[in-house]
């Protein structure tokens, strides 16, 4: 399992775009059969804090979803929603053991 904490700092006139952008990348990528997850939480304290958690299944996986139609829509759609270029942290899973995913 390779799992990818994504922080997006979102400008605050583009929230809801992105909200509704993200969600719809979202629905289409937890279909691939390389994502075991892929969740979209935004920042109680900071509308304009997103945070994209996706766990693959391979290490092949990542790539292969960077290849889909709907990541590219999703990456063109929200450039110039960004207020700052967008960071990630990978993670390896401890628990549960990758079979619990």
């Amino acid at each position: 399992m390779q799992i990818v904490h994504v922080h997006v700092q979102v400008k605050p006139e583009s929230i809801e775009a992105f909200r509704e952008a993200t969600v719809e990348n979202a629905r289409n990528s937890v279909r691939e059969p390389g994502i075991a997850r892929f969740d979209v939480m935004q920042d109680a304290s900071n509308p304009a804090h997103f945070v994209l958690v996706e766990v693959y299944r391979t290490p092949d996986a990542p790539a292969q979803h960077k290849a889909t139609a709907h990541y590219q829509k999703w990456r063109d759609a929200v450039a110039d929603m960004m207020a700052a270029p967008r960071t990630s942290a990978q993670f390896h899973n401890i628990f549960p053991n990758d079979e619990g995913w």
